[in-house]
């Protein structure tokens, strides 16, 4: 008898690897920015809104801040059962922030 009264959410392995992913990728783009920045300065940042958050905070402090707010909303989608864009953004990260600063960080 089904009193209307949601069960626990049945897990997702699909879902939990591209959070995962998505998490681990958000930590590597903020540690090789902040490697980047740090030998090359600023102006090397690709995105003006996190070049502009370094110059009014600090490099730490705001990638720190960026970076756990992208995670922030990344397990909110999570939540959302919204696994897809997830793993879709994942990937956007790794394509665009993670292999470039590995590019520029490791074959120079």
């Amino acid at each position: 008898m089904n009193l209307g009264i949601p069960g626990p959410k049945r897990r997702n392995l699909f879902g939990d690897i591209a959070l995962l992913l998505f998490l681990v990728a958000q930590a590597s783009d903020g540690v090789l920015t902040y490697v980047g920045v740090a030998t090359y300065g600023v102006g090397i940042e690709g995105n003006p809104i996190i070049a502009w958050l370094m110059g009014a905070m600090g490099q730490g402090l705001a990638l720190t801040t960026a970076k756990l707010t992208a995670g922030v909303f990344g397990i909110a989608l999570h939540l959302s059962s919204v696994h897809k864009v997830v793993a879709v953004l994942a990937a956007f990260y790794f394509a665009v922030a993670v292999f470039p600063w590995v590019a520029i960080l490791f074959t120079a």
